[in-house]
């Protein structure tokens, strides 16, 4: 690398921008990197316990090929610097009557299951659902997930391609009602309208089209060994081997412009020259101002709002007793037709499904405490909404009472400093009201209304789950190559690619992130 090469600055290490660091540090950029956390990973967190640190945030990786893509891209082979394990069970399903059942790899035991659960009629809607669903994703992966700024009249021509498409998207239809039809059991249908949260959205507000999320689950799910984030940390040396730097702790302030276009950012009172900025957080906070007024009008408020779910996430060791859990576990609520309504009010649900990783299991049953998490979906916080202590106290009670009924308890039970609540999360990623996952997905619209990877100051551009294609580990790797791509083409490096060091990288001393007070998030 040379002193006469651009300079990238990441404003924000999570997945985003560390998979731009690797791809611009490879590509010959000089890359800063800026986190205002003590490590990498953005919301691919972990926090402590005795049985050692249990991941706080995604816990399911899907999309394998993004992430081979993106090693592969700088001359890298994934398998050589994360572990991941192909699981044979993708998920365990309860529900209060006592039905269980488990969805596998192999598509055909999937289908015995509901066929041995259900009956002969529920399977048959089920493998109609699959077939549904994978051609809704290879009609949408290319022209909608891969591009760097999908259109509505490139959608719109696509389909006009292909109308069978269209009784397939049901566009008029919420994915509520579409699941409604295609399946006469609605405890079938409860199963796949949780995928809606997924991306932060409900059921009965989501399109239909989000039912494409089965087929990314159904091709695959990997466990990060190690936890999720070793996923982060691999990426992160990686990037640091080909030359990116890293400031943890680092508290960005201010986006600086020169006659229209990007020149520095200001961090811990240093102004730091700059030839491009990406910016790897919640673009609220750049719409609300928290990065200085010459980014403020970058992101249309529409880009931002209405905001996505958050969550209240319980993360824990202890030995389980009653059930017998799996890896991936959701324990369903009574009601299928009410439990979503409380959040679509901006209040907690009562009624609520629950989803449990246990992280100790994926290879096998340990004995002794294990790690835990447990999500339960919360609405994301508003400016009226008071301190939060009673509400996390309230949701705490809420989990483990709920998975009582079930018979599951934790022996000891976990502790109430060990819950996330949405105002730990609005702290943690300051200006994203808690949502986990950016801008919300309801309507038929939503999916053009994220943010590209280039705004509209020259200089700046976006990347991660606030930005298209919108929220999870493996969409938050694509935005990153839309943006790394948008950087190579507007600011050419002056150095060809070139291979990793030998030795380096970064070191981290702890793998929990910690809130941090400042204006910057990273996700």
């Amino acid at each position: 690398m040379t002193s006469s090469a651009p300079h990238v600055v990441i404003i924000g290490a999570g997945i985003g921008g560390l998979s731009a660091a690797l791809r611009l540090a490879h590509g010959g950029f000089r890359v800063s990197v800026m986190e205002r956390h003590a490590t990498p990973g953005g919301k691919m967190r972990t926090l402590p316990t005795v049985a050692g640190p249990v991941d706080a945030g995604p816990t399911v990786l899907t999309m394998k090929p993004v992430f081979e893509a993106l090693f592969a891209d700088v001359g890298l082979r994934l398998s050589d610097h994360v572990t991941l394990e192909q699981q044979d069970m993708l998920a365990r399903h309860f529900w209060p009557d006592g039905t269980q059942l488990d969805l596998m790899r192999d598509h055909d035991a999937s289908i015995a299951n509901v066929r041995a659960t259900f009956g002969p009629h529920a399977a048959a809607e089920f493998a109609a659902f699959s077939v549904r669903t994978q051609k809704l994703f290879d009609a949408f992966d290319q022209p909608m997930m891969q591009a760097a700024a999908p259109t509505v009249a490139a959608m719109t021509a696509r389909i006009l391609r292909n109308p069978r498409l269209i009784p397939a998207m049901d566009p008029h239809l919420s994915l509520a009602q579409s699941l409604g039809k295609q399946f006469s059991d609605p405890r079938l249908a409860q199963l796949f309208a949780r995928y809606a949260t997924y991306v932060g959205g409900l059921p009965d507000a989501s399109p239909a089209l989000l039912a494409l999320v089965w087929h990314a689950e159904r091709s695959g799910v990997w466990h990060v060994k190690g936890g999720m984030y070793n996923l982060a940390r691999g990426i992160a040396d990686c990037a640091a081997a080909f030359g990116a730097t890293f400031q943890y702790n680092s508290h960005v302030t201010q986006i600086e412009t020169q006659g229209g276009n990007v020149c520095a950012v200001h961090a811990d009172g240093v102004r730091i020259p700059a030839d491009a900025v990406l910016f790897n957080g919640d673009p609220a906070a750049l719409a609300g101002g928290l990065l200085g007024p010459d980014a403020q009008t970058m992101v249309p408020q529409d880009a931002a709002t209405p905001r996505s779910l958050s969550a209240t996430v319980l993360s824990f060791a202890a030995v389980p007793q009653g059930v017998d859990l799996a890896a991936h576990n959701v324990f369903f609520a009574d009601n299928p037709q009410t439990e979503y309504a409380p959040l679509g009010l901006g209040r907690q649900q009562t009624d609520p499904t629950l989803y449990i990783c246990a992280q100790d299991r994926f290879t096998s049953t340990p004995t002794g405490p294990e790690r835990f998490e447990i999500i339960l979906n919360s609405p994301p916080l508003t400016s009226n909404d008071p301190d939060d202590r009673k509400e996390k106290t309230t949701c705490y009670t809420l989990i483990l009472d709920r998975l009582a009924r079930f018979g599951l308890t934790f022996t000891p039970a976990p502790m109430l400093d060990a819950v996330t609540a949405p105002r730990d999360f609005a702290a943690l990623f300051p200006a994203s009201a808690g949502a986990l996952y950016g801008r919300s997905p309801h309507g038929m619209m939503a999916a053009f209304k994220r943010p590209t990877a280039r705004t509209a100051l020259r200089g700046l551009y976006l990347a991660g789950g606030g930005a298209h294609p919108g929220a999870g580990v493996p969409m938050a790797a694509l935005s990153a190559r839309h943006a790394a791509e948008a950087i190579a083409a507007d600011l050419p490096s002056t150095v060809s690619s070139r291979p990793a060091a030998t030795h380096g990288g970064t070191s981290t001393a702890s793998a929990t992130t910690a809130p941090a007070p400042s204006p910057l998030s990273a996700s």
